[in-house]
């Protein structure tokens, strides 16, 4: 047996022995306590059964395996089993996978730009992110990758996974990818990878509509949030009727930065989220701070199946308050807290620690946030429709006496123009002349602007007026 195991042998006999003396300790101070005894000795003798398993496992592959093997492969493979195998969040990170992910929160990594997750054995994407190359190949929540540069997933950890898609900047990888579930027509992807810069925050005038896009949820995030609302004070300079959250394909962050970004538009005090772990003392509640600064104006949130877990916590508590109108699809459904513990050698563990639970205490796993709304994406196009014979065509009807020029009537449609007929070439239909392309048709984005105008509009139509001079 190496002298490695010897010594965590060693050492933990070490530990039970000392847990013995304290059964003894606790025996002649404690009465009734020869029963716990009893049970305290037969659970170490049990740990201690398991270990030597462990062990002699541990030994018989690094001396019989195949192929050479280390003792710090093998223990890393172990972690990663034991953990993995608990819930598809939990997991072993080894020092580089665990300095790649402290890089990732300040918003900034290397590799393809993807969130994913491990299902029945394949990788399940939760959601691509903005303007990476898994975002400009299509790639969409809920794709299963089955292959990566045909090698099957199946003999990967999610772990190994995600190292293997990351890579030097301009490298390629070809991902094969099943839409539709595991019985969808395989087809293959090749990515390029590249030097992801997150953008977490951005926005743009949609006439009198504020639209802001949270992409994840990092240490930029706030920051981002504060600057954007600050602009679209400034520049729709008093026109402003009301915000749209897109949070669609977030997969997710920071817990404080989730807390914080919903307390932007919530009252100071209200509890935004709170987490359940095993142990009741450990039991936390979050709340908002700072106060309302979109100054109650309507809000609408979009959200889809890509939408996971921070981005859960905010439409969950915008949704309980009544804050907001949350429209789209159901989210995601991951409503558990992970804690990353450093341990020795440079790794840490990430555990799930607790559950979380919107304000009015419903739990989101599994089951996901119901939009108020449900809106699917959808195309639209115009119909065309006949002008038809209305009463200002009748003959010798009467005129509108309160509009100016009698008879309203309406525009003869133009005539097409030369060169204006199919032979246009895509661009020209799409975009400017320059051949770029126009976004395609956001269907849901355009209900939510349409709500959150309909919404200003009845308050306006709902004050009180003066009465009407005659």
């Amino acid at each position: 047996m190496p002298r490695s195991v010897l010594r965590l042998l060693t050492f933990l006999l070490v530990v039970l022995l000392l847990a013995d003396v304290s059964c003894v300790i606790a025996k002649t101070t404690e009465p009734g306590a020869a029963k716990t005894d009893k049970t305290e000795d037969a659970s170490a003798n049990d740990t201690f059964k398991q270990l030597t398993l462990f062990s002699d496992v541990l030994e018989r592959t690094r001396a019989d395996y195949v192929d050479p093997v280390t003792d710090e492969k093998l223990i890393e493979y172990a972690l990663n089993g034991m953990l993995g195998s608990l819930d598809p969040h939990s997991g072993y990170l080894n020092k580089k996978s665990f300095e790649e992910m402290q890089t990732q929160t300040h918003g900034e990594f290397g590799g393809l730009g993807i969130e994913v997750t491990m299902e029945n054995n394949l990788v399940k994407v939760i959601s691509p992110i903005d303007d990476t190359p898994a975002a400009k190949a299509g790639l969409q929540p809920n794709d299963l990758i089955t292959h990566l540069d045909g090698k099957p997933v199946t003999e990967l950890t999610l772990n190994e996974a995600v190292d293997k898609m990351r890579g030097a900047p301009g490298t390629k990888i070809t991902l094969t990818v099943r839409r539709g579930g595991i019985s969808g027509q395989p087809f293959d992807v090749t990515l390029t990878r590249a030097v992801i810069h997150i953008q977490s925050v951005r926005w743009e005038s949609k006439d009198d509509v504020a639209y802001i896009r949270i992409s994840t949820f990092n240490e930029q995030t706030q920051p981002g949030l504060d600057k954007a609302l600050a602009e679209a004070d400034k520049q729709m300079n008093g026109k402003l009727v009301g915000y749209v959250l897109d949070l669609r394909n977030n997969p997710g962050g920071l817990l404080d930065q989730a807390v914080s970004v919903a307390g932007t538009f919530l009252e100071p005090g209200k509890e935004v989220v709170s987490t359940r772990s095993r142990h009741k003392e450990e039991n936390q509640s979050y709340t908002a701070k700072g106060g309302d600064k979109t100054h109650n104006k309507p809000m609408v949130v979009l959200i889809n199946g890509g939408s996971a877990s921070a981005s859960e916590i905010v439409a969950g508590a915008l949704q309980d308050y009544h804050r907001a109108i949350v429209i789209g699809t159901k989210s995601f459904g991951k409503g558990s807290v992970q804690t990353i513990i450093p341990i020795a050698g440079g790794g840490a563990m990430r555990l799930t620690t607790a559950r979380y639970y919107t304000p009015s205490g419903r739990s989101i796993q599994q089951v996901g946030i119901e939009p108020d709304i449900v809106v699917q994406p959808a195309k639209l196009e115009e119909v065309a429709q006949s002008h038809g014979i209305r009463e200002a065509d009748l003959r010798g009807s009467l005129t509108n006496d309160t509009v100016k020029g009698g008879k309203d009537k309406e525009a003869k449609p133009e005539k097409a123009k030369p060169g204006n007929d199919s032979d246009e070439d895509e661009d020209t239909k799409t975009g400017d002349k320059s051949g770029k392309k126009e976004p395609p048709f956001d269907y849901q984005l355009a209900r939510a602007l349409d709500l959150i105008r309909g919404v200003h509009l009845f308050e306006t139509k709902s004050a009180p007026v003066e009465e009407p001079k005659k």
